[in-house]
């Protein structure tokens, strides 16, 4: 029995898995916001709901899923979007109220590590998977581990700068900064708040519209929302072509919602050769098996360890 939790910025979801990876439970819930009390409480309930629900008597261990990770310094969370989660210790505190053995790994590096274990990267070494939801994020699994570094920042693929940009996109990190404190981040322009940032930039915020919103409007044919559309494959396809040079994965796997676009494959496998150093590229990019699934069943899978 396996069970994890996929603590996101907007929902709470947690499973129960078999070892076969069977799904046994599933339950989400809305994430308390800007309350780190509230989010532990949410957890506690969930956990002992499942326990009940599957007739669980001891509860040995479970597996969490993140934004952020956790310092190897202090032992706290840091780098978390979700910025209540941040200095606080959380696999601990957990742990305490549960008594039992608490995993907890970045969101990102979950989801690497259920692509490795049983998706699309189950026949591959090294995995390097990215999430272009809200926010931008990336997670490397090897050998079916996740790889999370001796700083605990392996795969934050986000928070690097966009690389060969052009001079509008240096002229757009002029006007916008990332939550990290920095400017030019890939979060700002390939997650699905930052497609969307852009488009609204590019048409003088004359509109304020989400990316799904902008989506249906390049299904209809708009010109600016094409344009934006193709921008973005591009970007992810240079900034793909950097991970290729310096991690060189067996394959490259997408989840969030902007993943769910099936048009971006053929485009970003087409051009991410065109970046990486001798102009061959034979690691694919491909669209997650478990989509938004990903992240809780790699939580779970943890528990292998």
């Amino acid at each position: 029995m396996h069970i994890g939790i996929d603590l996101g910025g907007t929902k709470i979801e947690i499973i129960a898995l078999d070892s076969t990876g069977g799904l046994i439970y599933k339950k989400r819930a809305p994430s308390p916001q800007n309350n780190y009390n509230a989010t532990l409480t949410c957890l506690v309930d969930l956990i002992k709901e499942a326990q009940t629900t599957i007739k669980l008597d001891t509860l040995k261990s479970i597996g969490i899923g993140a934004p952020g990770t956790i310092s190897s310094a202090t032992g706290l969370i840091k780098n978390s979007n979700s910025t209540w989660l941040n200095n606080r210790s959380l696999n601990k505190d957990l742990s305490e109220i549960l008594q039992c053995k608490v995993y907890m790994a970045n969101d990102a590096n979950c989801m690497a590590l259920s692509e490795a274990t049983d998706g699309s990267g189950a026949n591959h070494d090294i995995v390097f998977a990215a999430i272009l939801g809200t926010g931008c994020g990336g997670g490397i699994s090897i050998n079916k581990q996740v790889h999370g570094g001796a700083n605990g920042v392996g795969g934050e693929w986000g928070h690097n700068q966009l690389p060969w940009m052009t001079t509008d996109e240096i002229s757009y990190t002029k006007t916008q900064s990332c939550y990290c404190g920095q400017n030019g981040c890939l979060e700002l322009f390939i997650s699905g708040s930052g497609f969307a940032k852009y488009y609204n930039y590019r048409n003088n915020y004359k509109t304020n519209l989400h990316s799904q919103e902008i989506l249906t409007l390049s299904h209809n044919g708009n010109h600016l929302a094409l344009e934006c559309l193709k921008l973005f494959e591009t970007r992810i396809a240079k900034s793909l072509a950097q991970i290729v040079n310096i991690l060189d994965p067996d394959i490259i796997v997408l989840a969030g919602g902007m993943s769910n676009i099936m048009s971006i494959y053929p485009n970003i496998n087409q051009q991410i050769s065109h970046w990486v150093f001798g102009q061959e590229c034979s690691t694919k990019v491909v669209k997650s098996h478990f989509g938004d699934s990903s992240g809780v069943r790699g939580a779970a899978w943890l528990n292998k360890r």
